[in-house]
């Protein structure tokens, strides 16, 4: 039998794993605001070429702030679906233990960007990544009630 079936841990968590070194890579120096600023900034003075100076690092830093909000989403959902294990329902414990797990990981990538020449530790950014994975988990929510009310048989 191998250990990699639906119900393995290795196929809930590996899934997190991987996310959660995805966010790590995007907290080096290879993306600090200056190195992303050489790729972002061109494509909005292409689409915007009559945009001011302070409307392109508007942009730019909504690019990335937005990039915190899909990461940390995307982790909660990863999270939830691993600690679920496949089991139907919604349990409050669930989407708290996400949450707290979300937090604690923001809180860890803020810490290790204090150490990281170019980048900074903001608890704005933890706030913002905890955040995203909260309405991760209240999405999650509406989609797990939303679809067992679609199971139950409509009544006579």
């Amino acid at each position: 039998m191998s250990s990699f079936t639906a119900t393995s841990p290795w196929k809930r968590w590996l899934p997190v794993v991987l996310w959660a070194a995805l966010i790590s890579l995007f907290s080096t120096h290879w993306f600090t605001s200056e190195n992303t600023s050489s790729v972002i900034e061109p494509i909005f003075r292409w689409l915007l070429p009559g945009a001011s100076q302070a409307t392109i690092d508007l942009l730019h830093a909504l690019v990335r702030k937005s990039g915190h909000v899909v990461e940390y989403f995307i982790f909660s959902l990863l999270l939830l679906r691993a600690i679920r294990a496949g089991r139907r329902g919604l349990r409050l414990g669930w989407a708290l233990t996400v949450i707290l797990i979300v937090g604690a990981y923001a809180s860890l990538d803020e810490y290790h960007q204090s150490f990281v020449p170019g980048r900074t530790a903001a608890v704005s950014d933890v706030m913002l990544d905890t955040s995203a994975g909260i309405l991760g988990q209240v999405i999650a929510a509406l989609f797990i009630v939303w679809g067992e009310d679609r199971r139950k048989p409509a009544p006579a």
